[in-house]
């Protein structure tokens, strides 16, 4: 699979690379939190990347001041198993250099995607990337497998808690795996099994030759 950079001029479809943000102690926050033993992690609310300077600036400055939560996915991961998407866009900063399989919600087709459409996209250590809520997008690959990834996720406070209970309004709801998370899982994938809406189509991306 054809490896592009956030960079280039394929990306602007699925995000923008934002400036003028200090990095230095969120990266170190990030790495002073041990890597699984296996698979990944995620936690939506992380105090100590709360912590650092640029929550504040990315609460006012990207989010316009609405309320945000940073977090963390880290771990190491080379599959696509899912997509998912908010009704607010994500913003991803690693601690090295990381990759991000994309596709866009208008490649959809009654609630499907085929993983066709997917590309990656590789992402510079301590850029500041944001992902458009119209992307689909879901945990990060690493580059190298010996470091694995730490990826800060910054979103409106709340999402990914709980999905709200609720009696279906149409067939979007199906797709509501939590709050303000919309998935679709492949059929070989964890989520499937666990119940996940079935949307992803074709092949269950593995770049692990592509590295």
């Amino acid at each position: 699979m054809k490896i592009e950079s956030v960079y280039s001029p394929a990306f602007r479809a699925y995000g923008q690379v934002l400036t003028g943000y200090d990095t230095e102690k969120l990266l170190w926050a990030m790495e002073a939190i041990p890597l699984p033993k296996e698979g990944t992690a995620y936690e939506p609310s992380i105090a100590a990347l709360e912590g650092c300077d640029i929550f504040r600036r990315l609460q006012d400055h990207a989010y316009g001041g609405m309320p945000v939560q940073i977090g963390m996915c880290w771990g190491r991961n080379t599959k696509l198993n899912c997509l998912e998407y908010h009704r607010d866009s994500e913003v991803n900063i690693g601690s090295s250099d990381f990759i991000l399989l994309l596709a866009k919600q208008e490649e959809m087709v009654d609630g499907r995607l085929d993983t066709a459409c997917v590309r990656a996209f590789r992402v510079p250590a301590g850029a500041v990337v944001e992902v458009y809520a119209t992307t689909l997008h879901y945990a990060p690959c690493h580059v190298d497998g010996a470091k694995g990834f730490r990826v800060a996720v910054a979103l409106p406070r709340g999402t990914n808690e709980a999905r709200p209970v609720l009696t279906p309004l149409n067939a979007e709801d199906d797709r509501l795996w939590a709050k303000n998370k919309w998935l679709l899982a492949h059929p070989d994938s964890g989520e499937a099994g666990q119940g996940a809406w079935v949307g992803l189509i074709g092949e269950n991306i593995d770049i692990k030759n592509d590295l």
